[in-house]
């Protein structure tokens, strides 16, 4: 049986000891494999990150390099590889593959202490995985499946099977505004909750890393969850980490369930940085994802894309059906530097952005939208005349991509390809007006996306336009939601990165109720949800997605988690025995008529 030092030495690059100016990027592990190492410098390269690690055995070793050239033919993100300060001959990332095991040579080390370095060469998205140094020829496993996960296992010495991290009350996944809303109204209703997120913030779409700011119902724990520090964190952590009933787990990503019959026994969740595996067990689960992540490992139905007007007779739907959605968005903010600042050509850009000028729609600050940009009227702009009025202000989302793509497999893809849009656009307003904007600099540009839709649960029911509309009246009325109607098209004849149209119905501009039956699956016993992909239709869901709406499900469903527990049964009989008590539990917290004490003790 080979022996450790048989297969060779692994070097996790989200395990160097020091990143230098990368940034640990984890958002694509489920997706590509594992979390990796971005060299996120806007065109500027970023310093080194560094290791120091042990060699067993001194010899001749062949180095193998997992990285992308994440534009084949321009080759944007190359770096090299220093072992003990010299470069290898490779230059890593420009081999016009995705993600890949790249050969680098063979090195000779000595046994002892061996110093490796990542040294980026464009400040252009440059990513390495891992290490792998090998005494043979044979390469590393590049398929991304069990037997591969099973050969990272091995080298790090991490054991097959996940440790048990607890047994709680209520697991909630996903710690967005709804996910944090969950736990915190657990926590404090005196539940033992565990909270899982594969962020190293708590916030989602709202957290220091995307910025945008809750819409729809909000209320007082939401304003509470919003907060943010000076650097534009949220206060959410700080909040949790009060209560003694909340364990939260961050860059944990979940990445299978346990399940029973038709429910679900527990989770299993990765961390990023060591790779350490973890379950976390309870009676019931609230996915908060927005990707309804726990329903596709446990076999809950769900619904996808738009429904065709004539299946629920929704005046905004399509005559016909489709598997589009909303897509991701990434934002940016520029500024004007004291002095000129040269940015680097960026050719790999120009079929994106092709001679898109408009800077428009940045992130003045987290929690500070639709802020205006550079803008250099370009030779095709179409006349104003022919553009809706909405579609001339600088709004963020109008950056927004992969409409008709698989948001669950191709995620990296839109992202790469909104950050080409961004760079080739920055590019061609300081070329098309360079004496104007020789001091136009990125002063940040995020490379986490914003989310936009996934799958949705099917619940006991399905919520749609036409009930948001009438204000139907449900048994089971539990929160209500507000807002507007929220719809993107994509297909900008020209700019493909660009909206073609954004509807804003703002109806009658009062709120409307949830029922409950749309807050739990209907298949998976002991599995709620809260936020974007709650049980309701394509039109609904551009309603009920606003982050402020899905924080009143999420008061909901800790409530009747709580239920669940006092009377030890399910969301589903809660539904039909304990509404009333339900109603008066999530009123309470919804409007802060209790104390931020454990609102056990007042109900």
């Amino acid at each position: 049986m080979p022996t450790l030092l048989d297969l060779g030495i692994l070097v996790e690059a989200e395990a160097f000891d020091d990143f230098g100016g990368w940034v640990l990027d984890s958002q694509f592990e489920l997706q590509m494999g594992s979390p990796y190492l971005l060299a996120h410098g806007n065109g500027r390269p970023v310093a080194d990150a560094t290791t120091t690690i042990s060699i067993p055995d001194g010899g001749e070793y062949n180095v193998w390099v997992r990285t992308k050239d994440w534009v084949p033919s321009y080759h944007p993100g190359r770096f090299n590889l220093l072992v003990n300060g010299i470069a290898l001959d490779t230059e890593f990332g420009a081999n016009d593959r995705d993600w890949n095991w790249q050969p680098g040579g063979s090195v000779t080390l000595a046994t002892g202490a061996t110093k490796l370095a990542l040294h980026d060469l464009t400040g252009f998205c440059g990513r390495c995985d891992a290490i792998f140094l090998s005494r043979d020829d044979k390469a590393p496993p590049e398929k991304v499946d069990s037997v591969e996960r099973a050969w990272r296992r091995r080298l790090r010495g991490i054991p097959s099977e996940p440790e048990n991290a607890g047994i709680f009350d209520v697991v909630v996944v996903g710690g967005g505004v709804p996910g944090i809303a969950a736990a915190l109204t657990a926590a404090r209703l005196g539940d033992r909750v565990a909270l899982v997120q594969d962020r190293p913030y708590l916030g989602g779409n709202a957290s220091v890393e995307i910025g945008l700011r809750p819409r729809g119902v909000t209320g007082p724990l939401v304003d509470e969850i919003s907060k943010r520090t000076t650097d534009g964190d949220l206060y959410a952590k700080q909040l949790l980490d009060r209560e003694p009933n909340a364990t939260v787990f961050l860059e944990h990503t979940v990445y299978s369930t346990v399940t029973a019959g038709s429910s679900i026994v527990s989770v299993n969740a990765r961390h990023a940085r060591s790779g350490r595996e973890i379950s976390l067990s309870a009676p019931i689960f609230i996915d908060c994802s927005g990707k309804a992540i726990l329903g596709l490992y446990s076999g809950a139905e769900t619904l996808f894309g738009q429904e065709s007007k004539a299946e629920y007779r929704e005046s905004l739907a399509p005559a016909q059906g489709d598997n589009s959605h909303h897509g991701n968005t990434v934002f940016f903010r520029t500024r004007m530097a004291d002095s000129p600042v040269a940015f680097p050509s960026v050719p790999w850009a120009t079929k994106v952005a092709k001679d898109f000028s408009n800077l428009g729609g940045q992130l003045e600050k987290p929690g500070v939208e639709n802020a205006p940009g550079p803008l250099v009227v370009s030779p095709r702009q179409t006349p104003d005349s022919a553009v809706q009025p909405r579609m001339k202000m600088p709004l963020t989302h109008f950056w927004e991509y992969g409409q008709s793509l698989d948001p669950y497999t191709q995620a990296e893809q839109i992202r790469d390809y909104l950050l080409r849009a961004i760079y080739g656009t920055f590019s061609n307003v300081k070329t098309m007006e360079p004496q104007t904007y020789a001091n136009l600099e990125f002063d940040w540009v995020a490379y986490v996306a914003a989310q936009g839709e996934f799958r949705r649960y099917k619940g006991d029911y399905i919520l749609t336009e036409t009930d948001i509309r009438d204000h139907k009246a449900f048994p089971d009325a539990v929160v209500q939601n507000g807002g507007a109607f929220c719809l993107h098209y994509p297909g900008n004849e020209t700019y493909d990165f660009r909206l073609k149209y954004w509807e804003w119905d703002e109806r009658d501009g009062k709120p409307y109720d949830i029922p409950f039956r749309c807050l739990y699956s209907t298949n998976i016993s002991n599995l709620m949800m809260a936020g974007k992909h709650i049980s309701v239709t394509h039109i609904a869901g551009s309603n009920t997605k606003f982050m402020g709406n899905g924080a009143q499900h999420a008061i909901a469903t800790a409530a009747a988690a709580h239920l669940c527990k006092k009377y030890k049964t399910t969301p589903q009989d809660v539904c039909a025995k304990h509404m009333a008590e339900l109603r008066t539990i999530s009123t309470a917290v919804s409007e802060a008529k209790i104390g931020r004490s454990h609102l056990k003790a007042n109900l």
